[in-house]
């Protein structure tokens, strides 16, 4: 690989042979994850010089890239890297991205120019996710409920709650392959008692309550406020780490309760959006379903994604799969590129 210029750009030569080194980065609110992979025609997806960074400790997204360029330069084995693709939350409006979660402002003009990238390219970072779901190892899905056989073919639903709530929808053979969905922004149902007084107050707090208020990161805390609210209890926990910490060690009622609700209430979500966008399979992705992997499959999440009547039957054939992969949105990056290259 080229060394970077001598003014510290990083400057990315094109390939010279039909493999090309495609660059893929995840971008979120608090981590930016990037690696590099090979792509060739026929060729296994597979993500290579992974790094993680923290967005805060860096001033722009450029300067992550160039950052990761320089690691890339002092490789002697990293092959040129001829594009970049860049998984990010929010939506591009002209040049300027609208993100309010992100540690800087983004201009795609600006990032190109300060990180020395000519090719480079955002997408929408549960585009990727979705993307990447054809991609990833069978050894990152763990089953929650369903039957695998029938969920191979046909339109997959994956969902993502993590500081929002992601959705999309994976069409096989598609043009275009992934229907992006705001459904995290769409309001919030309460069918049990219990959830519709969570409702009424979150109600008085936010003149909209979407669905990514409780089914979150964030979410799950203003779900534990309400609950101590309606005990008469002052919060203790502050972040959803510790509440979750304290509820998989049974050491707080309330905190137990939280991620139950929060459990059983995705579960309605998930089992309403499979029903409305026909999906044959189901995919939960993101932070927080890694914390609660065992409350996800302790049965709640099950008996409410089932819960919808007459057509109950019809979704016990739809699997619903937990995905562990840290790597996901790097790996959708450059699944997108690579799905989305023209056909020779």
């Amino acid at each position: 690989m080229n060394r970077p210029a001598s003014d510290g750009a990083a400057h990315f030569q094109p390939e010279t042979s039909t493999a090309k080194a495609i660059l893929g980065a995840d971008v979120g609110g608090t981590y930016a994850r990037l690696g590099w992979a090979l792509l060739q025609p026929g060729g296994d997806l597979q993500v290579q010089g992974f790094r993680k960074y923290a967005c805060a400790e860096h001033p722009s997204l450029a300067a992550i890239l160039r950052d990761y360029a320089d690691w890339l330069a002092s490789n002697t084995d990293a092959p040129a890297i001829s594009h970049a693709v860049v998984a990010i939350a929010g939506v591009l409006d002209g040049d300027t991205l609208l993100n309010t979660n992100l540690a800087w402002p983004v201009s795609l003009a600006a990032t190109r120019a300060e990180s020395g990238i000519a090719s480079l390219e955002l997408i929408n970072d549960f585009v990727a996710v979705a993307q990447a779901m054809p991609h990833a190892d069978a050894e990152a899905l763990h089953l929650i409920c369903g039957e695998p056989a029938h969920g191979q073919r046909g339109p997959a639903l994956v969902l993502g709650p993590g500081t929002g709530l992601g959705v999309a929808l994976y069409l096989p053979g598609g043009n275009p392959p992934v229907l992006a969905s705001e459904a995290g922004h769409a309001a919030l149902a309460a069918t049990t008692p219990l959830e519709q007084d969570v409702l009424r107050l979150l109600a008085r707090r936010y003149p909209h309550v979407d669905n990514e208020r409780v089914l979150s990161g964030p979410g799950l805390m203003n779900l534990y406020s309400c609950l101590c609210e309606l005990q008469g209890s002052e919060p203790h926990w502050q972040t959803p780490a510790a509440l979750v910490e304290a509820a998989n060690a049974q050491r707080d009622a309330i905190a137990v309760q939280s991620v139950e609700v929060f459990c059983a209430w995705l579960g309605s979500l998930a089992g309403d959006l499979a029903l409305t966008f026909g999906a044959r399979s189901v995919y939960l992705t993101g932070g927080i379903t890694g914390h609660l992997a065992g409350p996800l499959h302790a049965g709640s999440f099950q008996q409410r994604f089932l819960a919808k009547g007459a057509l109950s039957a019809a979704l016990r054939q739809v699997p619903v799969w937990r995905v562990e992969h840290g790597e996901l949105g790097v790996l959708g990056a450059l699944a997108w590129h690579l799905d989305n290259l023209p056909t020779p």
